[in-house]
């Protein structure tokens, strides 16, 4: 079982710069590109340990993987006579510059951060369904940051007004504070398929932007 071209060519792809630092996330047909101008190489996790591939051995590397070693959460783009594998994790060999240090205060990263859910009542809800609530209300002085924004469901915005939580007697469920790093590749790093981007993030404390 292998997946469909149109979801190999969804995933997400790590890129890390000439020092071996996560610096962002691209889609496969943007890592095809880089790989296929020689100006990025396959890094790949096998036996515990990084291996490097350029485009042209990645190719045969692929030709025999499919033949002999597949697994389930690989993703294979086919070509005219072959298939290569998707990989996981590039490195641009010219690009020396250190990652952002900051994660983007966005809509996206927010919701992203409280997963979906109403840090009142603790429910989840799709985004459409979800407002964001300034914990210390703006007509009080409180500010639009990590620290005094969360998502609330529309009933406890509602409920809650222009009061604070105790005025209202709601509880926080969780305090809100800025990520460490992008909160959608949080999200990303619960599935089995990007396993392999653990060694270059779980030591990071820079933020890698979703693209």
């Amino acid at each position: 079982m292998h997946s469909s071209p149109s979801s190999a060519l969804d995933a997400s792809v790590l890129v890390l710069n000439k020092l071996f630092m996560a610096i962002h996330v691209i889609s496969v047909r943007r890592a095809f590109c880089l790989l296929c101008k020689d100006l990025a190489e396959v890094v790949s996790l096998e036996d515990g340990q990084f291996a490097t591939y350029d485009f042209a051995t990645w190719r045969e590397v692929s030709e025999y993987r499919a033949r002999h070693f597949r697994q389930e959460e690989d993703d294979w783009v086919r070509t005219t006579n072959s298939e290569i594998q998707v990989p996981r994790v590039i490195r641009l060999v010219g690009y020396d510059r250190l990652p952002k240090q900051t994660v983007k205060f966005n809509r996206r990263n927010i919701f992203a951060r409280d997963s979906n859910q109403c840090q009142y009542c603790g429910k989840k809800f799709p985004t459409s369904e979800l407002s964001l609530d300034h914990v210390l209300p703006r007509s009080r002085g409180g500010l639009s940051t990590w620290e005094n924004i969360v998502c609330a469901c529309v009933s406890c915005n509602v409920r809650k007004g222009g009061q604070t939580p105790r005025e209202a007697h709601m509880t926080l469920i969780r305090k809100p504070e800025k990520p460490k790093r992008s909160p959608l590749l949080n999200q990303k790093m619960t599935n089995t398929k990007y396993q392999s981007w653990k060694s270059f993030l779980d030591n990071a404390y820079w933020s890698v932007e979703l693209k």
